[in-house]
């Protein structure tokens, strides 16, 4: 088949799945903005989201990264109530400044990580049963801590980082961070048009190249304007972006460059495809299973941060079903539980869609047990979804 008998979306270089999930995300938030009498898609409530959505989308791109390599953490809610309430201990009752106490819970987040990534990849146990264990011992750590006491966290700058009253970068940053994106997508079009032509290759049409850079540009501006317009209380100046939000960002386009430009994401896909063959050519699978574990033991301490510095406190139910929402955003934005293919930016609408659809139950007030029979049946339509898009495209 030639290029110009390829559909408009695969000539394009977009992928299908993930624009049917920008689809089902506007067809959610239109749907639950009528019903909620107009209530979701106000300044308020999308500022609030996506705050909340920047602590599981952070877990959610390395999450990403483990079932790719055809492993699974179920451990990492757990993992992230121990290390945020250890986290706030230390600044509560150790009296520890905050920075220390983030480098100490990011040292214990790395030795759980690596325990369970030795076991894994050292021994041969299964991570599904690893981390199942986990889930429960790390749970029941988080307790020991602090005796299942909250602990409150008071550092002004330390709650910053989850937003919350002073947490925006206010409007001026916003409208520079917003251009800076836009810059960023015109310039790649730019270069990637400038690298087929020298290349002796065929490019779209102008105007079909500038339509798909305009899409995200606009998405963006957008954002930012919506951010822009909101204030807290009698706050005299806008909120703007929310930090956790910027946090996320870095973290997702950090990844992304892990995966499509270094040696570590090529050996991560080549492992998730084939281990066998992959150990067979000289890939040290058991040195990046380790660094894969370490690597989410990382974010874990950066979303347990985000998450006691938004809720002002370390509480023993931190994290309590987030390896339900991880895991559900990283299939729902198209990554094989097979392992051996994924995507980052997949994985940060899956997060979107996860939150908003329990953000809008709650803001229809919905009963819990409708949410969670809601939210479980979501993750197993994804999965079927994947299986039957995978047989009709014949993708791995």
């Amino acid at each position: 088949m030639t290029t110009k008998e390829l559909p408009l979306w695969r000539r394009t270089g977009v992928d299908l799945r993930l624009l049917l999930m920008c689809v089902l995300l506007i067809a959610l938030a239109v749907g639950f903005h009528i019903f909620s009498g107009g209530l979701f898609l106000t300044p308020e409530n999308l500022y609030n989201l996506a705050q909340q959505t920047a602590v599981v989308g952070i877990v959610s791109t390395v999450m990403v990264l483990i079932i790719v390599a055809r492993h699974i953490d179920l451990s990492v809610g757990s993992v992230m109530g121990f290390i945020g309430v250890l986290i706030a201990y230390l600044q509560y009752t150790s009296g520890w400044p905050w920075p220390a106490a983030c480098l100490a819970g990011l040292a214990v987040a790395l030795l759980v990580s690596l325990y369970q990534g030795w076991l894994t990849a050292g021994l041969g146990v299964p991570s599904f049963v690893v981390t199942l264990g986990g889930l429960m011992s790390f749970r029941g750590a988080a307790f020991l801590v602090a005796d299942g006491k909250t602990q409150p966290v008071n550092d002004p700058v330390f709650q910053m980082l989850g937003g919350g009253y002073d947490g925006g970068i206010g409007t001026t940053w916003t409208w520079l961070v917003a251009a800076a994106i836009a810059v960023v997508l015109v310039a790649r079009m730019v270069q990637k048009r400038s690298a087929r032509a020298r290349h002796g290759m065929p490019n779209q049409p102008l105007v079909l190249d500038v339509m798909v850079t305009a899409a995200p540009i606009l998405v963006v501006l957008a954002f930012a304007a919506v951010m822009n317009d909101y204030r807290i209380g009698n706050k005299e100046t806008a909120q703007g972006l929310p930090i956790p939000v910027l946090i996320w960002a870095a973290v997702a386009v950090g990844l992304s460059f892990l995966v499509h430009r270094t040696r570590f994401g090529r050996y991560v896909f080549a492992m998730g495809g084939n281990p066998d063959a992959a150990a067979l050519v000289g890939i040290p699978v058991r040195r990046v299973t380790l660094m894969l574990f370490a690597l989410l033991g990382v974010l874990v301490t950066v979303a347990a941060i985000v998450s006691i510095a938004r809720l002002n406190a370390g509480t023993n139910s931190l994290g309590t079903g987030a390896e339900l929402y991880v895991i559900a955003a990283a299939v729902i934005g198209g990554t094989a539980l097979s392992g051996g293919a994924g995507s980052i930016f997949g994985s940060v609408l899956g997060a979107l869609i996860m939150q908003s659809l329990d953000s809008g139950m709650l803001l229809l007030d919905v009963s819990i047990g409708k949410r969670m029979v809601i939210i479980g049946q979501v993750l197993i339509v994804a999965v079927v979804f994947d299986v039957l898009y995978r047989r009709k495209f014949g993708e791995a």
